[in-house]
């Protein structure tokens, strides 16, 4: 009972309830979204490249709206975004099952991506205002895991209950998402989070013209976003060019594929908290530059696996390394950010989104032109040269720290 209160206190409520509720919506989003594409198939007369557009331009437009929702977020505060940008995605869930025209679904899907995006920056930002420094790698771990433990139900659960991709499981991710958004904005009120930034007033609101001066200077921030984008590039989609891969190659492959997605999963359910824990004696980058090996390595294993086993075992190194780099991006980008910028640097890192479309799109034509194993090889390649910019950042960070040390140390 004792530990179950230190972890309670350890961090605010606000906390607590977005990693409740990331758990929550992920579960009841898997059993829809990810049959989006069977469900538009069956009630649509929409052909297959049609229907990928509109699921692919969720993700295209949340590399802007991530960016947006950033610097509105610091303009003008977390909860009014946070709360709009839950109804809209529940405005959109509804409109996938009500509308059949295929612009309108196009434009749903955009709104569908742009208001995911707005969420997951400003309430990452959300709880950075809310957590001291030295907890925030962890935090950003938890919601890794609240995101996969979600994922990894909520499919089952619905094939349990028979209403996956059926327009119930649609009406019920709706629901659970204005639920969220009351309950957010209620508890927000309740605890005393107001909309000035870090939720106590403290903190000074930049201006736009300061936010814009800010981003143009930021060679880090730069260097950091590129290196995000080889990284996402690697594992953003992923599943993609490996399902194309196995299913052509190999006499079981889309069950072979099945499996692997199981085992990068129940990896991370498993692996996370162990791993988040020992690995906190570390730098960022000592973690991401571990995580980005062996991710390679994980793509050198799919090079060259002859079967199940090595394919296994390839698959859970490589979530070993989603596991070290991911939670330490956002902990990367939130040691470079000003206090009043926290909102806008997070969503310029969404701009690391642009790796999911490069991924699969550059991983494709290298696969239809050279074969599965040189494309694994050329992203485990692309892992390793992201930690080029990563080191340059952090190197230009360093030296950038240094003169108001210097001046600190005067003063003493």
């Amino acid at each position: 009972m004792s530990k179950m209160r230190q972890v309670w206190e350890a961090y605010h409520p606000i906390v607590h309830l977005l990693m409740a509720g990331t758990v929550f919506v992920q579960l009841t989003q898997s059993m829809s979204i990810p049959f989006l594409a069977i469900y538009l198939g069956e009630t649509t007369k929409l052909s297959h490249a049609y229907i990928g557009l509109i699921i692919g331009a969720g993700p295209l437009a949340g590399t802007v709206g991530g960016f947006v929702g950033g610097i509105l977020s610091d303009l003008f505060g977390r909860q009014k975004l946070m709360f709009f940008s839950l109804l809209a995605m529940a405005c959109s869930i509804i409109g996938f099952i009500t509308v059949a025209h295929p612009i309108g679904l196009l434009l749903i899907s955009m709104v569908m991506g742009f208001a995911a995006s707005i969420f997951a920056t400003v309430s990452k930002a959300l709880m950075g205002d809310l957590t001291p420094e030295h907890r925030r790698f962890r935090v950003f771990s938890n919601r890794y895991l609240a995101n996969n433990l979600g994922f990894a139900i909520g499919p089952m659960l619905g094939a349990f209950l028979g209403i996956s991709g059926s327009n119930l499981a649609f009406f019920l991710t709706a629901v659970s998402l204005v639920s969220f958004a009351i309950i957010l904005l209620v508890a927000c009120r309740r605890c005393g989070v107001t909309d000035d930034v870090g939720g106590n007033g403290e903190v000074e609101r930049a201006s736009l013209g300061e936010i814009w001066q800010v981003l143009r200077r930021d060679v880090v921030l730069l260097t950091f976003v590129t290196g995000g984008i080889l990284l996402v590039t690697v594992y953003g989609q992923m599943s993609v060019t490996l399902s194309q891969y196995l299913r052509e190659n190999f006499s079981e492959g889309v069950a072979l594929f099945g499996t692997l997605m199981s085992v990068n999963g129940f990896t991370v359910l498993l692996l996370q908290i162990p791993v988040t824990r020992l690995v906190e004696r570390y730098s960022l980058f000592t973690r991401i530059a571990g995580g980005a090996v062996l991710m390679a390595i994980g793509e050198v294993g799919f090079a060259f696996s002859p079967d199940w086993a090595w394919f296994i075992t390839a698959m859970i190194v490589f979530t070993l390394g989603e596991i070290l780099i991911i939670p330490a991006e956002y902990a990367q980008i939130d040691e470079i950010s000003p206090a009043n910028m926290r909102g806008t640097y997070y969503g310029a890192q969404s701009a690391t989104m642009l790796g999911s479309f490069l991924g699969p799109w550059a991983g494709g034509m290298v696969l239809t032109a050279y074969g599965g194993p040189v494309m694994f090889l050329v992203m485990a390649v692309l892992a390793l040269v992201s930690l080029i910019f990563y080191w340059l950042g952090r190197r230009l960070h360093e030296k950038r720290k240094q003169p108001r040390t210097a001046i600190v140390e005067t003063a003493i």
